[in-house]
């Protein structure tokens, strides 16, 4: 059970992330085997190869390490033999259960970068590799296995791997947008300009005439009344005076 839930993980973690120079898949009727690629660096006797290996797990992995072998002729391991690294069944004390397969196979080529001799590594001139690395990919396709667990890889040309070590791993379909410099630039606001009326030419301010009070109505009012009143009575007396 162990098995089957860290193999998941392992294969999950390698779709979302693989390491620089380096990708590998399980066999479907066996989740224990699992095969790489491992493109040679740049600035080393491998660049320009292409090289296929197997992992395969023990059933208690990953408590347990695996073992490793490469396919491919490198100059660097013997093909087809298991290789000894602290990280493989050669060395079970130093395994850690945490170590996944991108360990394990950054592991792998950071010791076939160096020259150390131990069980499954050979010595060859740095020539050798070179010519090796030229002719890597031509074996790789006339591999029945090579053709059967990495169909996209099996082209006549090589087809670089998700990441090529050069910081961004490389994705398809993406779609880029750019902005658009047809934008016509705004106009400039408009300034409002405050007319500033000039002192000669203000018109002469006419007085009002001074308005009585409302009060001071009321006692003119009240005398023509009585005017008119006493008026009134004047006429009557004359009219009697007529008759």
């Amino acid at each position: 059970m162990a098995t089957k839930v860290a193999q998941k993980r392992e294969y999950l973690a390698m779709q979302k992330a693989p390491p620089p120079f380096i990708w590998a898949c399980p066999e479907e009727k066996n989740i224990l085997d699992w095969h790489f690629i491992i493109r040679g660096p740049p600035d080393t006797p491998y660049e320009g190869g292409e090289y296929h290996g197997l992992i395969w797990f023990p059933s208690d992995y990953p408590f347990k390490p695996p073992d490793v072998k490469m396919f491919t002729p490198s100059g660097r391991f013997e093909t087809g033999h298991k290789i000894c690294m602290s990280m493989t069944s050669y060395h079970p004390s130093t395994w850690n259960a945490a170590w996944s397969v991108a360990t394990i196979l950054t592991g792998l080529l950071s010791f076939m970068l160096s020259d150390e001799i131990t069980a499954g590594a050979v010595k060859t001139s740095e020539a050798d590799k070179k010519i090796l690395a030229k002719q890597s990919h031509a074996f790789n396709i006339a591999n029945k296995k090579f053709r059967e667990i990495f169909p996209d890889y099996n082209k006549p040309e090589m087809v670089d791997l998700p990441d090529m070590g050069k910081g961004t791993p490389s994705i398809s379909a993406s779609k880029v947008v750019t902005p658009n410099t047809d934008t016509p630039t705004p106009a400039p606001a408009e300034t409002t300009t405050t007319q500033i009326p000039n002192p000669t030419e203000a018109k002469p301010i006419i007085p009002l005439p001074n308005r009585p009070r409302a009060g001071s109505y009321w006692m003119p009012s009240w005398r023509w009344v009585i005017a008119v009143v006493l008026l009134a009575v004047v006429g009557r007396l004359s009219s009697f005076v007529g008759l």
